[in-house]
């Protein structure tokens, strides 16, 4: 009997079989270990809102570290986005647009180098670069292959078009969005930034402006600063949001954003087309986010 349990579960797991994700609203389809020539395999959680209907389209939101936005009965700190309840709660009062989430899991110890802007790396002098290779060796860590660039292009050339394919979505990049937290906040500007006409607009939530731990003469904030220089889409097209709180990690962010903020506004953006946001006493957590996410919801997807 327990020799057929262990080959009925085999089977099951073969095919998909996983926990069912807890919600409060809609439901989550879980795409196990959704392969990709361009990264290594991992989870996507998409979620589905009630009464989701295939006569309709939907927008679009595409959210990094996905194990930790829907149910925190799972995730390693007992905290969740509560995705599910934000997005169901707005769509009832009419305040966005209808819309499905596509929650992609990190990838545990490759998070780093795949959220990481690789091309900001370029931005730094040989000097520079010398000094990050010493700080990660006196934490007995080898300097990482950055995996960036590969990770948008599993975005952009793989799981989109799967999405678009397989749900009823508006595929066009003013219905298409994607957000996330501390270092998915540094690869969400990233992917609108090399990717705008894909994405319509990026959240950017406590985004990780250290780029790394915290370490003397950091020369990354510069880096991601001269690389948006470049870079940064145009405020006619796209839309961009960032906010911060000041405790726990987030306490490093306040003048580092300040600083991009004075980029935006010399490139062109104002507040039709962006907003920074900084909200005193809240810290680096899920808990926090999920406090605010009504107002980045509200900026991506906001009911004309």
């Amino acid at each position: 009997m327990k020799t057929s349990l262990s080959i009925l579960f085999l089977l099951l797991a073969a095919f998909g079989f996983s926990q069912k994700v807890q919600v409060a609203g809609g439901e989550v389809k879980r795409l196990e270990k959704f392969s990709s020539q361009y990264v290594d395999p991992r989870n996507v959680d998409v979620w589905l809102p009630e009464g989701y209907s295939p006569k309709k389209k939907y927008a679009v939101v595409y959210m990094h570290d996905g194990q930790m936005l829907f149910d925190s009965t799972t995730t390693w700190n007992h905290q969740e986005w509560g995705v599910d309840e934000t997005a169901s709660r707005l769509m009832r009062e009419g305040k966005i647009k209808d819309c499905i989430v596509v929650g992609i899991w990190n990838n545990g110890q490759k998070r780093w180098p795949e959220y990481f802007p690789q091309k900001a790396f370029d931005y730094l002098s040989a000097e520079e670069k010398a000094r990050l290779e010493k700080a990660s060796a006196a934490n007995n860590q080898a300097a990482p292959t950055l995996l960036a660039d590969q990770y948008l292009l599993f975005l952009v050339k793989e799981l989109k078009p799967f999405i678009d394919n397989t749900y009823s979505t508006k595929k066009d990049k003013n219905n298409t969005f994607i957000m996330g937290s501390s270092m998915g906040g540094l690869i969400s500007m990233y992917a609108i930034c090399e990717y705008p006409k894909v994405f319509g607009a990026a959240a950017c939530v406590s985004t990780h402006w250290p780029g790394a731990g915290s370490f003397a003469n950091n020369p990354l904030p510069a880096a991601f600063q001269a690389y948006l220089k470049d870079h940064l889409p145009t405020p006619r097209k796209n839309r961009l949001y960032f906010d911060y709180g000041d405790q726990t990690l987030d306490a490093l962010y306040p003048p580092l954003q300040a600083q991009v903020d004075e980029i935006m506004k010399a490139k062109g953006f104002s507040a039709a087309n962006w907003t920074t946001k900084g909200f005193p006493g809240e810290d680096h957590s899920e808990r926090s986010w999920a406090k605010r996410l009504e107002i980045p919801m509200l900026f991506l997807l906001k009911a004309k």
